[in-house]
């Protein structure tokens, strides 16, 4: 006598439905069956974000610009390490510093340590 995926008994038998955990397995594996539907919806979502950007940051005060193209797939920025999230973008570059890119406003933030304290510089960076 085999049971059925959801654990029910054969209508053959006396007991039916298969006794009182009937209603866990069931609930089991409803939200099994949801969790994999939301899981390759997450898979759907995260794969429409793959690809690269291409941006170009400039300096607010004095006008200077520079194209930065971050790769999605791979976690990098300019060939550079870097963390890519929802919000932010970051990646230390050995020669220059530290840079933090805000995904929602834009805006680019370049932090670099030096022996009087360091310093701050802020881009506002577009799509090219």
């Amino acid at each position: 006598m085999l049971l059925d995926p959801l654990g029910s008994s054969p209508a053959t038998t006396p007991h039916g439905w298969g006794g009182k955990h009937t209603r866990a397995r069931r609930w089991l594996v409803c939200g099994l069956a949801v969790g994999g539907l939301l899981l390759a919806a997450g898979d759907g979502a995260r794969a429409a974000v793959t690809g690269s950007l291409h941006l170009r940051c400039t300096n607010p005060a004095s006008g200077t610009s520079w194209p930065i193209v971050v790769d999605l797939d791979h976690g990098r920025v300019d060939s550079l390490a870097a963390t890519i999230t929802d919000k932010r973008i970051t990646w230390h570059d050995p020669k220059r510093g530290y840079f933090d890119f805000d995904r929602a406003t834009g805006q680019l933030q370049f932090r670099n340590a030096s022996s009087t304290g360091g310093y701050f510089l802020h881009y506002t960076c577009r799509p090219e």
